[in-house]
């Protein structure tokens, strides 16, 4: 009786979202303050969960109420990725506890092999935002420190990165790698240049994008796979998801953060392609598909979690028409089995990943539509995934991702990210305009907020 009863609600909120009620009525059913405390009340749940069966190691297992660390030794991946958003809530305490457990506890003189993308965007992101957050240089310290013992993974033929990179000794590994985790540099490494004075930075991680955009087919578009050693793609399906998304996203941020012109010309022409070949109608939703890269031939027609970002892309370069578009279908999405799954069919609206690793893409997504739009309905819509998320995710001390979304069968996992980013976005979502200055910062893709310059 309590299913049949959720499921009237929500259809009774697809109606109320899609009819032309005013903001006003709309606004009434969300109150912002509450649900900010709300989520930050959740936040301290997990990180409570972290602190108590988790401390000084990497992810909270919280099933098992144990821990697990990537590499085998810590690296404080929870601690360093939670920072920013304990400073956006305000949560002084928690950040002394942190500042103390990164600055007594977190080495990187470490003799173990480390993925490039993930340091990147978890690490060297969080350590930045922090110093720019906090003040303390020793954020500072340890970031370019970090930086340095990364700067080996450059070294191929072509500029572009291996995806390991071996922090003790610099040995490089897997030349193996793809879009996502060549262009996702950007943002970090030119934030790194601009504190420290020292351009080698920035131009490490431009010249791999630049390497990576010349090898574009000529359709400009790119592959999900290429040999950084001979430049040759190894895998030719195009697409917005998991190996390319967050390449396009840092060429967009990259311009708006640097004013710098060369990013600019390579969204510009890439935008063009992705709206040419991989934009897709389907019973008057607007998704983006799959295709070959030198043909445009429709090869699947998948949507994911991961490709709910782009909404927030497309509003942040000025296309709120096409973003709005997109959200509607992300939404969709979730609905389908109220909470999102990782990958659908988006032609049959059939679920072939059904499971949910707490990901923020949905909630980044809206956050950036209310934010540029004002509409409330972005709101109502938020306060609708975060409902799903408490619902069918919380445990006991802490979140948990989902084995399957039709089952709710919970995953003895709660990734960094959570804290870093899904709560992050619900709480700016919610919280008053004024917690966070949107027009100054630009968010890498762990949403660590980072300096315009």
């Amino acid at each position: 009786m309590a299913k049949r009863f959720y499921h009237i609600q929500v259809l009774i909120l697809l109606i109320f979202l899609q009819c032309n009620c005013s903001n006003k009525d709309i606004d009434s059913q969300v109150n912002k303050k509450v649900l900010a405390e709300r989520v930050k009340k959740e936040f301290i749940h997990a990180w409570n969960g972290y602190k108590q069966y988790a401390w000084g190691h990497d992810d909270l297992k919280p099933l098992s109420k144990s821990y697990h660390d990537w590499y085998g030794v810590s690296l404080l991946m929870t601690p360093v990725d939670a920072f920013s958003t304990m400073k956006i809530m305000e949560l002084k305490q928690e950040c002394d506890e942190v500042k103390n457990l990164i600055f007594n506890n977190l080495s990187f003189d470490r003799n173990i092999d480390v993925q490039l993308f993930e340091i990147n965007i978890r690490l060297l992101g969080g350590l930045l935002s922090a110093y720019q957050l906090d003040g303390d240089k020793k954020f500072l310290d340890l970031a370019q420190e970090l930086a340095d013992r990364l700067l080996p993974a450059f070294s191929s033929p072509t500029g572009m990165p291996y995806r390991y990179v071996n922090l003790k000794t610099g040995n490089t590994k897997d030349p193996i790698n793809n879009p996502a985790e060549i262009g996702t540099l950007l943002l970090e490494w030119g934030t790194l240049s601009k504190i420290t004075g020292n351009s080698m930075y920035y131009e490490k991680a431009k010249n791999a994008v630049q390497a990576l955009f010349q090898r574009r087919s000529e359709l400009d578009l790119v592959g999900s796979k290429i040999n950084i050693e001979t430049g040759e793609w190894i895998n030719t399906e195009s697409h917005i998801s998991a190996c390319i998304d967050s390449y396009y996203e840092y060429l967009l941020k990259g311009w708006l953060m640097f004013g710098d012109d060369d990013l600019k010309k390579m969204w510009d022409i890439s935008i063009r392609a992705i709206h040419k070949h991989l934009a897709d109608t389907v019973k008057g939703n607007v998704w983006y598909g799959w295709t070959k890269i030198n043909t445009g031939e429709r090869t699947h027609t998948y949507f994911g979690a991961l490709d709910a970002f782009f909404p927030a892309v497309l509003a942040l370069s000025g296309d709120t028409t096409r973003a709005k578009e997109l959200h509607k279908s992300c939404y969709n999405m979730w609905m389908l089995h109220d909470i999102e799954p990782e990958m659908i069919d988006y032609k049959s609206m059939i679920t072939i990943a059904d499971y949910y690793l707490l990901r923020p893409e949905n909630i980044e997504s809206t956050y950036y539509l209310y934010h540029f739009t004002n509409n409330p309905k972005y709101l109502t819509i938020g306060k609708v995934y975060f409902e799903s998320i408490v619902k069918y995710c919380k445990n006991e001390v802490g979140y948990s991702h989902l084995k399957s979304v039709k089952t709710k069968e919970k995953m003895d996992a709660m990734q960094s990210f959570f804290l870093a980013e899904t709560l992050k976005y619900f709480y700016l979502l919610f919280t008053p305009e004024n917690t966070f200055n949107f027009n100054k910062k630009i968010f890498n893709t762990e949403a660590h907020p980072l300096n315009i310059w």
